[in-house]
């Protein structure tokens, strides 16, 4: 089995990761004071509300606290000069080799939130499929993006 990747992603993924599960639990926040509001004005049984409470803080513990540091944990990539090695995932760990020779075309992507931490990702496209490479520093991503390119359109020669 290879080893593994030696690059890992910027520590600020965790923060900017943190901050979108945030805005995702709005959601669920704003149907928990509804079931709150069902409770006072229709009498619903009180083990509804702390049903939905427990899950709420369960949910916030996994979402916002644990589940962005083991992901930043387990991001790593590595760029050779035949392929690109990405290794990620939390429970399943998966880890995929894109070769040179397959790569279409490479872009970095930054959303507002990416934008206010000063991340980037980085995208790999071949025929079949989009792999990532998130939360990078802008200037890394650029520079990934560019050998990756350049790396790309080498071995295109070269056949």
């Amino acid at each position: 089995m290879r080893q593994t990747p030696a690059n890992l992603i910027e520590e600020t993924a965790i923060s900017a990761w943190r901050l979108t599960a945030v805005l995702y639990l709005i959601i669920p926040v704003v149907l928990l004071a509804g079931s709150i509001a069902a409770f006072v004005y229709i009498s619903w049984p009180w083990w509804v509300i702390a049903i939905a409470v427990s899950l709420l803080l369960i949910d916030i513990i996994f979402s916002v606290f644990l589940i962005p540091k083991l992901r930043w944990r387990r991001w790593r990539y590595e760029v050779f000069e035949q392929e690109v090695y990405i290794q990620h995932g939390i429970i399943i760990r998966r880890r995929t080799l894109v070769p040179m020779l397959r790569v279409q075309h490479v872009d970095t992507k930054q959303g507002p939130i990416l934008k206010k931490f000063s991340l980037a990702t980085v995208t790999i496209s071949t025929a079949a499929t989009t792999h990532e490479i998130p939360a990078l520093t802008e200037e890394e991503a650029s520079g990934l993006r560019d050998r990756i390119s350049e790396l790309a359109r080498v071995e295109e020669n070269d056949v």
